[in-house]
C-alpha cells in the first residue's frame, strides 16, 4: 500500500492565498481604470515615472485603486511571512487559521472602503483591528519559536498508511 503524508498546521495557508489573489483582483481592477484615464488626461506612458504627476492628473477615485495595490505590500507582507512561519511549526490551524482568515477580511473590507468611498476613518479603524490581530498572530508564533509556547508532537508531517 503506498504511503500518503498529510500536512498538519497548514490550514493558515488558505487566507494567505486568499489575499494573493485578492491583492491581484486589486492590481486587475487598478488597471482596467488606470489605463482609460491615463488616455484621457493624455499622459504618455513615460510621464508616469513620478507617481505625483498621476496623483495630480487622474482623478481621486481612479488613484485610490493603484494606493490600494501598493498597502497590499505593505503589512500584508508580515501576514505572509508570519503565517508562513506558523505553518512550518505546524501551527496553522485552529485559532491561528481562523485569526488568519479574519485577517484577510478585515484587508479586504479595508479594501473595498479605500478603492469606493476612501473614507479615512473607516480604513484606520479596519487598519487598527486588523494590526491588532496580525500582532496576535505574531504572539502566537514568537510563543511557539522562542520555546515558550505549547510543544509541538514531533514534526508536522504525520505519515498515514
Amino acid at each position: 500500500m503506498r504511503e500518503s503524508i498529510i500536512l498538519m498546521g497548514m490550514d493558515i495557508l488558505q487566507p494567505v492565498v486568499a489575499l494573493m489573489i485578492w491583492t491581484m483582483i486589486i492590481w486587475a481592477w487598478m488597471y482596467a481604470t488606470r489605463l482609460p484615464a491615463m488616455q484621457r488626461a493624455q499622459i504618455e506612458p513615460d510621464e508616469a515615472q513620478k507617481a505625483t504627476l498621476l496623483d495630480q492628473k487622474l482623478p481621486p477615485q481612479v488613484q485610490w485603486k493603484a494606493h490600494n495595490y501598493n498597502h497590499l505590500h505593505e503589512q500584508p507582507t508580515v501576514f505572509y511571512a508570519v503565517a508562513i512561519v506558523l505553518a512550518i511549526v505546524g501551527a496553522g490551524d485552529g485559532m491561528n487559521a481562523f485569526l488568519g482568515w479574519i485577517y484577510v477580511g478585515l484587508r479586504i473590507t479595508h479594501s473595498l472602503v479605500q478603492v469606493t468611498a476612501n473614507k479615512v476613518i473607516v480604513r484606520f479603524v479596519l487598519f487598527a483591528i486588523s494590526s491588532l490581530v496580525l500582532i496576535a498572530l505574531i504572539f502566537n508564533a514568537a510563543m511557539i519559536v522562542f520555546g515558550a509556547g505549547t510543544e509541538l508532537q514531533g514534526s508536522n508531517f504525520i505519515r498515514a498508511a
